[in-house]
């Protein structure tokens, strides 16, 4: 059977970054707000960091179509529905959108924290469109990446594009902060690119893609870019304690 998920040592209080909206929704007048932004209220997410057994994590890049965050490199993850375990979603989401299914006594699992997700991320960039409270999961697979890369099916609908990627990548992306205006470079023990895999009109390829591109921050104002989330940052220096 799989391994239960460990009691927390401490209560879990979902974390923001310094320029979340969150800390600003007082200051914006019901005018501001559309009626169905008001009525939405806040839903539940999860969203599952999967370690395998050679020590690399799953990353993928959504798709551009997707109207929240779209180019935004994260785990699989998504929806609570009503009555749902949050493993249960973590596996569900974990299948739907890179075809890969763990079975039973496959892996162990544990709860990283809770992150309070908005988009747009910025109040510069617009009023808040969604609003969710994101569980992280770390699921410890006894398969190697070379193992379950054979199963990946990704959902062309949802991932653009996916990522195994080893400990010192992952590092240097968790060590970055978002809204801090300084570009960072990439450190000199790191390679100039990572190896990805694209996904386009039904088929698969590999590719190269700078790792400047995982190191970059979220701009203050104007589009956004291809980075990692921020609340990705935040479960990986969580999973790096």
């Amino acid at each position: 059977a799989t391994t239960p998920c460990p009691v927390p040592s401490r209560p879990l209080s979902p974390q923001r970054p310094s320029f979340c909206p969150a800390k600003r929704l007082g200051e914006l007048t019901a005018t501001v707000l559309p009626a169905e932004l008001r009525g939405r209220g806040v839903a539940a997410g999860v969203a599952v960091l999967l370690q395998t057994s050679t020590s690399r994590i799953l990353l993928t890049r959504r798709a551009s179509t997707l109207h929240i965050f779209p180019n935004v490199w994260v785990p699989p993850g998504g929806h609570v529905e009503l009555g749902e375990e949050l493993l249960a979603v973590g596996l569900r989401e974990l299948e739907e959108e890179t075809g890969l299914r763990l079975e039973d006594g496959t892996f162990s699992w544990r709860t990283l924290g809770l992150w309070e997700s908005i988009y747009p991320p910025m109040l510069s960039r617009g009023p808040p469109r969604r609003h969710h409270i994101v569980t992280y999961l770390l699921l410890l697979s006894t398969e190697s990446h070379q193992r379950l890369e054979v199963r990946m099916r990704p959902s062309e609908s949802e991932v653009s594009a996916y990522a195994w990627l080893e400990p010192n990548i992952l590092a240097a992306i968790a060590a970055t902060e978002d809204g801090d205006e300084r570009l960072g470079s990439v450190p000199s023990a790191l390679p100039d690119t990572v190896g990805i895999t694209e996904l386009s009109n039904g088929s698969s390829s590999t590719a190269q893609l700078l790792t400047a591109t995982l190191l970059s921050v979220a701009p203050a104002e104007g589009e956004d870019v291809e980075r990692v989330s921020t609340g990705t940052k935040f479960a990986l220096r969580l999973w790096l304690e």
